[in-house]
């Protein structure tokens, strides 16, 4: 199948008229729930593109129809590495339209990004098992930097025990922790008068 050539991928940036398109192509790193609920998520990642100079969404458009879509985030690289970096996240293509430099098209908008705000450095996350994206990303000079590994918090807690945390407030048990702590005080305290004491009887 011979390549459409890049100059056929137009991209622009996104509209709040783009939501259902945007919801349907990042539909898989969404959260799961209704399609409100997505459509509304969307919307807030549009709302807050609009008003941060460091974030754009971008969909790119193939023979006047929409292909894929990006949201590019200018930040750095770690909360203690300061150094700028343009993070490409959900670079997603829809698959009928792949292999149409649609991708390409959007990894290429994402270095004008980074070139734009002087960052040095260029991010992005392929999910592990997408043999495709990977080999996708390499091909394009991506290493890896780093694994990000995610857990439920309900599956930490069951392995790094201690004590749980407050359901309604989100703190821990605080009652608990002080009375523990009065407890302690109370044997610290009567310790060294009990042991000066003359047996008796």
């Amino acid at each position: 199948m011979a390549r459409t050539p890049r100059s056929a991928v137009v991209l622009r940036d996104a509209t709040p008229d783009d939501a259902a398109f945007l919801a349907e192509v990042w539909h898989a790193s969404m959260r799961r729930g209704e399609d409100a609920d997505r459509l509304r998520d969307v919307a807030a990642v549009l709302a807050r593109a609009e008003q941060l100079e460091g974030e754009r969404v971008l969909v790119a458009e193939h023979a006047g129809e929409p292909a894929g879509a990006v949201l590019l985030r200018l930040t750095t690289l770690s909360p203690v590495d300061l150094d700028p970096v343009v993070q490409v996240l959900v670079p997603t293509v829809l698959p009928r339209l792949r292999r149409h430099g649609v991708g390409r098209a959007l990894m290429e908008a994402a270095v004008v990004f980074a070139e734009e705000h002087d960052a040095g450095h260029v991010a992005t996350a392929a999910e592990a098992g997408s043999r495709e994206a990977n080999r996708f990303m390499a091909r394009l000079g991506f290493s890896q930097r780093a694994t990000y590994r995610t857990a439920s918090t309900a599956m930490v807690r069951a392995q790094v025990g201690g004590p749980r945390t407050d359901p309604a407030t989100g703190a821990r048990s605080i009652g608990s922790v002080l009375a523990a702590r009065r407890s302690l005080r109370r044997a610290q305290e009567q310790r060294p008068s009990s042991e000066g004491q003359e047996p008796t009887g």
